[in-house]
């Protein structure tokens, strides 16, 4: 557990802020990807990143769901 300015910051906090940010990622990833019609491998980058990081955000999730259940 981590008191910044009074305020304690859990695991499961920090579980659904990352939960929040790698969904978010996703979405980035998901539009570079779509507006990228000049060059494939960029393309493939970003959506191979919306791929990973859907990967990353499934996993927090499914941690979260633990942490819920307990």
């Amino acid at each position: 557990m981590d008191m910044k300015h009074g305020i304690s910051i859990t695991t499961r906090d920090r579980l659904l802020r990352a939960f929040a940010d790698s969904r978010e990622l996703v979405r980035d990833y998901q539009c570079y990807s779509s507006e990228i019609e000049d060059d494939k491998r960029v393309f493939d980058v970003f959506k191979e990143f919306a791929e990973d990081e859907g990967t990353h955000a499934s996993k927090l999730l499914e941690i979260l769901k633990e942490y819920d259940a307990k």
